[in-house]
This record gives C-alpha cells, sequence and structure tokens, in this order.
C-alpha cells in the first residue's frame, strides 16, 4: 500500500464519519424539543457536513480521478461507505441522540486536537478547523447528558440506557488498519493507543440499574479519591472523570438553598 492510498482511506474515512451523522442531525431540523434546540442540534449539522466536505474533497484531491466531495458522498452504493457504526444509529429520543453525539465528540475532540501537528498540511488545516467546532460540539452534548443524567427519575434512566446500548459501538473509534499503521508510521496521523489512554475506562455494569431519590444509598455514595470530591452515585463519579479527563471546568454542587420540607434532618439542599 502506498502512503497516498493509506491516506485516501484515512480521510475517507473521517469524512463520511462526518457525513453520516451530519445527515441523521439534520432529521430533527423542525423536530426540536424546545425551539432553541431545534436550531442548536441543525447547526451542529451544518458543522458536520462542513467537515465532510473538506475532508472528502481532500480525499477527491489525493485520489486524482475527477471527482470532488459531492461525487463521493452521493454517487456511491450503501456498501461502500467507510462510517462507524456508530453514527448510523437511529436518533432515537432526544436522550439517545445526545449520548450518540457526546461518545462520538468525546472522541473527536483528541483526535483533531493531535491531527493539527499533522505532517501532512492538508489534513492538519482541516483539523485546526474542526476542533474549534468540536469543542462546542462537546461542551454542548455534554452539558445535555449532564442535564438529563441529573434531571427526572425518568430522563436519568433513559439516557442511562442510551449509554448502555451505545457504548458497544465504541470499540471500533479505535480499531486500526494497514493505512492506520503506515501513517501513524510517518507522523500524518496520531497513535489510536494514545487516544485512548486519556479517555476513561467505563464499565456500563457499574451503572447499570441505578435509580434515583430514595434509592442513592445502593449507588456507592463516597469520596472519590481520584476527584477528591464526595459524590452520590456511580453516574456521577464517572461523568466528573470524562470532564476531567477533558480539562473541561465544572462545579459539583456549588451552592445551597433553603428547602420548604425538611429531608434527612436538614434544612437544606444542594
Amino acid at each position: 500500500m502506498t502512503k497516498n492510498e493509506a491516506l485516501f482511506n484515512y480521510t475517507l474515512r473521517l469524512g463520511d464519519d462526518s457525513l453520516i451523522l451530519g445527515q441523521r442531525l439534520a432529521e430533527w431540523c423542525g423536530h426540536g424539543p424546545i425551539l432553541e434546540e431545534d436550531i442548536a442540534i441543525t447547526n451542529i449539522s451544518l458543522d458536520l457536513i462542513g467537515q465532510a466536505t473538506n475532508l472528502l474533497n481532500y480525499a477527491a484531491l489525493i485520489e486524482n480521478k475527477d471527482r470532488n466531495a459531492d461525487n463521493i458522498a452521493f454517487l456511491r452504493l450503501e456498501k461502500e461507505y467507510c462510517n462507524i457504526l456508530l453514527v448510523e444509529q437511529l436518533n432515537g429520543d432526544f436522550g439517545d441522540t445526545m449520548m450518540r453525539q457526546f461518545l462520538f465528540d468525546a472522541f473527536r475532540k483528541p483526535l483533531f486536537e493531535m491531527l493539527q501537528f499533522s505532517k501532512d498540511k492538508q489534513l492538519a488545516a482541516i483539523a485546526e478547523k474542526s476542533l474549534k467546532e468540536t469543542k462546542y460540539h462537546l461542551k454542548h452534548s455534554s452539558e445535555w447528558i449532564i442535564r438529563l443524567g441529573d434531571g427526572t427519575e425518568e430522563s436519568h434512566q433513559r439516557v442511562q440506557n442510551s449509554l448502555t446500548n451505545l457504548w458497544r459501538y465504541t470499540d471500533e473509534l479505535f480499531f486500526t488498519d494497514e493505512s492506520d499503521t503506515l501513517l501513524s508510521g510517518l507522523g500524518i496521523i496520531p497513535d489510536f493507543s494514545k487516544i485512548k489512554t486519556i479517555i476513561p475506562d467505563y464499565d456500563p455494569a457499574e451503572t447499570s440499574g441505578i435509580k434515583r431519590g430514595n434509592a442513592y444509598q445502593h449507588t456507592k455514595t463516597g469520596f472519590r479519591e481520584d476527584l477528591g470530591l464526595t459524590l452520590r452515585s456511580n453516574w456521577e463519579a464517572n461523568f466528573a472523570r470524562i470532564l476531567t479527563a477533558y480539562k473541561i471546568k465544572f462545579d459539583f454542587e456549588p451552592t445551597v438553598f433553603a428547602f420548604p420540607i425538611k429531608k434527612r434532618n436538614q434544612g437544606v439542599y444542594s
């Protein structure tokens, strides 16, 4: 395999990931849960389509067969697409969509952070531009995961189910083949094992079945030495680890307020 063949394969894969997820998110246009979120999801979709255009145009340039991004995007059979399975999963409910987006963003951010220093100047330029957008995407999706996880008992359980169902597709993010090995050796793409080391491990079994409210005593409440925080559930602990790994600043219960009904012999609630 030549360097150009490997680079074509790699840019095609990245482009297809952005293309398919962008098209999936576009299905939400006009159907968002609130007006502002309807626009936000559509903007993220547009960002991803823009990334796909840049990557597929570069793939066409490498291939040198008189094609462009539009030709590659639309004039292929379904079996010729190279996207990961995660991005083509159905939108489901809003929680499913946000969890799928979060898992994708959590991988893409460190990937682009490393790719912007690629020895291939064009790929580095695409990564640098895409990184600015991806940072916003990760902020947006992570905030929604926190909100849904800390919301009602139903929203918590549904987003937990989303994570459990989608986690099976995350291993594919780190699969490598001959193209990846060749390009990594040339300093064109990062070593995928290095990306995996900065993404915290997650065990679906540890958080599956978590209940809220009166059942907090069953969710391993206690002090987490690695975080320096006392947390009430594995859900909170795992999410805090993810935010910490990506250097996203957060406050955990920074204020207290008066609670009208005394619970647990306390008159305040964090």
